[in-house]
């Protein structure tokens, strides 16, 4: 249970009992520190207000500072505020919420010794509450309300409010995305191309707010790299300024700065095609990676923010990560686009795994699959593994102890689409794969 935390009044009430001349003091102190004691220090924000899509969703990069071992809890939106005493700050009135911050946009990560850095994505559903409420006769802006707690529960909480004035999404409002979406000139859902063969062209659909330069890069992963990892597919603006440069980098295939105008949506080229690699079989996974840039409306001031010194750029800052664009390579015969036969593509047949490699089995996906059941067989015939799928997935990669598991230096598999009941709607036929230990 938190420790009772009197107020200043009843402070200055014993003041007064004790020495008359004090009680003005304590009740200056209280004024200044907002009702803190010196062990209390407010935790502060940059930036303080911002202007938001009263129409549609709205992301913004902020930093809280001067945490001093304060962790951050639950993010709420509301219309208006009350005093949150005990507990230090403003809380939002319960009878005027609108909503809190989702789970799948929280991305939120501590920043230098005593900072946090905040990614507040307003919901379009949170938008359209406040302007239904201006409608109504409220105010025309609301507040985002982040609570911080003491992990040792002596201290008491705090609650930091930063103010959402309601504008519409052109240039006074943070360049960020809202949408990306990756695609290649096809009807098909995924694309497999023979080796040697050029990729159609491919384009990154994009939603935004605000204004201001689009500068990044498309990169490849090859097959049997390491695939990026949710932190390396944000974009630079979402993470705190002490990690921008540490993700991953992948084959660069070309680099792009093209001006987003305020009218929040764009198609963007992808990269020469004749860049895109297909020498090799296997899956290849195109990148497209968002580099911060300078924006005035989303800048965050550390100093201001006690979080450290320097403005930190929040230009392009988004609250998800950016989903990749897989293409598969395998051998003649094999190009051509999902439809209603099911294809294994990779690995080929008759292909050789080496020792640590892991082992990822891809195919065509089917319309009539409401499940993929994906099985491997030892070379006695005794099955090693199966795996069940979701409709649309197109590739499965295998845990580590598949090939100690097979105890065999060879194996098959094959891909079955279940249709009602679990019954196999279609299936491929099994093809053999090498395993060196």
């Amino acid at each position: 249970m938190r420790p009772l935390v009197p107020s200043s009044l009843q402070v200055a009430a014993r003041a007064r009992d004790l020495c008359p001349g004090l009680a003005l003091l304590v009740v200056l102190l209280a004024a200044v520190t907002g009702g803190a004691s010196p062990g209390h220090a407010q935790i502060q924000r940059h930036p303080t207000g911002v202007n938001v899509d009263a129409m549609g969703a709205t992301t913004v990069f902020i930093t809280f500072g001067n945490l001093e071992g304060y962790v951050p809890a639950e993010a709420l939106w509301c219309g208006e505020l009350i005093p949150a005493s005990p507990d230090i700050g403003e809380k939002c009135d319960r009878g005027t919420l609108f909503g809190s911050l989702p789970l799948r946009f929280a991305q939120g990560r501590p920043s230098g010794q005593q900072g946090f850095t905040d990614i507040m994505s307003i919901p379009p559903s949170v938008a359209r509450r406040a302007y239904q409420a201006a409608l109504d006769g409220d105010e025309s802006s609301f507040f985002y309300v982040r609570r911080f707690v003491d992990p040792q529960g002596i201290r008491p909480d705090q609650f930091v409010s930063v103010t959402c004035r309601m504008a519409g999404g052109g240039a006074r409002v943070p360049l960020a995305l809202l949408d990306v979406r990756l695609g290649f000139a096809t009807d098909g859902a995924v694309l497999a191309v023979a080796a040697g063969d050029v990729p159609p062209p491919l384009q990154a659909e994009i939603r935004y707010n605000g204004t201001g330069a689009l500068v990044g890069r498309w990169e490849v992963v090859m097959p049997g790299e390491d695939p990026p990892t949710a932190a390396d597919l944000l974009t630079e603006a979402t993470l705190p300024v002490e990690l921008r440069g540490t993700q991953r980098r992948y084959t660069e295939l070309e680099r792009f700065n093209v001006f987003l105008p305020p009218t929040g949506e764009i198609v963007l080229p992808g990269p020469d095609v004749r860049t895109l690699p297909t020498d090799r079989s296997g899956m290849y996974q195109v990148l497209l990676r968002i580099e911060a840039s300078d924006d005035k409306e989303g800048d965050s001031d550390l100093a201001a923010a006690g979080a450290g010194a320097g403005v930190v750029p929040a230009g392009a800052v988004a609250g998800f990560p950016i989903p990749p664009l897989r293409y598969f390579v395998g051998g003649a015969g094999t190009v051509g686009v999902s439809g209603a036969r099911l294809r294994a593509l990779f690995p080929a047949a008759d292909s050789l795994v080496t020792g640590g490699e892991p082992v990822t089995f891809t195919w065509t996906p089917v319309a009539a699959a409401l499940l993929y059941r994906v099985e491997v067989r030892g070379g006695d015939g005794a099955r090693v593994l199966a795996a069940l799928l979701r409709p649309g997935s197109a590739m499965y990669r295998a845990p580590d102890w598949l090939q100690e598991r097979a105890g065999a230096d060879v194996v098959e598999w094959r891909v079955q689409a279940l249709g009602v009941g679990g019954a196999v709607a279609s299936e491929t036929p099994w093809r053999t794969l090498r395993l060196e230990r």
